[in-house]
């Protein structure tokens, strides 16, 4: 197991995809990400990403954009870079930080859209600060997305999706649509049969899957 991890922080260090503390462009990337994939397509950010099913699995889907996964886990970010690398995915970069510092590494009106797929719903009132669609976060958000930009968000908690549907409604968001059981929905089609680890597992113990998009 220590040798596998090895194996992993070594490929982290190496992957031109993976941008994280120790690399040159973690302390320059902010307003470059374009100059980072070398093209001025869309950047979209998969946030919490995990494994990058989202980040990957849109980015096969959509060529013309870039992609982006966040995540603290090198661990995680290992196996989404892996998986670029395997299909070819030029698209695709990841990078390695806290959610709450994202605007220290993503530059105002830089970001088309937000994916956030099935985050920690921090059930305690007191970790509301730290769920990523509090008040807090959307305030995030919002600043670094560009004009009309799409948030989209997924989760089998149905009071934290309860819980985000109230913080969005305070920001007058628009175009917002959504579905408390996605898989009888129209909107599955959006997803193109991609699903994260998590809702897998959620979704063989009989959970309904909840979703909604909007224009922060």
């Amino acid at each position: 197991m220590a040798r596998q991890k090895l194996i992993r922080f070594d490929f982290n260090n190496q992957s031109p995809r993976i941008i994280q503390p120790g690399k040159p462009e973690f302390e320059t990337i902010k307003g470059n990400w374009n100059k980072h994939f070398g093209n001025d397509n869309p950047l979209v950010f998969e946030l919490g990403c995990g494994r990058g099913e989202y980040t990957t699995g849109l980015a096969a889907q959509y060529p013309e954009r870039n992609f982006v996964g966040v995540d603290l886990k090198g661990n995680r970010i290992w196996k989404g870079a892996t998986v670029a690398d395997e299909e070819n995915l030029p698209n695709v970069a990841f990078l390695r930080t806290h959610i709450h510092n994202i605007g220290d590494f993503v530059a105002e009106n830089e970001v088309s859209e937000i994916w956030v797929t099935f985050p920690d719903p921090r059930p305690k009132t007191i970790d509301e600060k730290r769920r990523l669609t509090s008040h807090r976060y959307i305030h995030i958000y919002k600043k670094i997305m560009k004009e009309g930009g799409m948030f989209h968000f997924k989760t089998d908690d149905l009071p934290l999706f309860e819980y985000s549907l109230e913080v969005l409604a305070e920001f007058n968001v628009k175009d917002l649509v959504y579905t408390k059981n996605l898989y009888q929905s129209p909107m599955l089609e959006e997803h193109f049969g991609i699903r994260t680890t998590y809702e897998k597992k959620f979704s063989e113990k009989g959970r309904d899957i909840n979703y909604l998009r909007c224009i922060l």
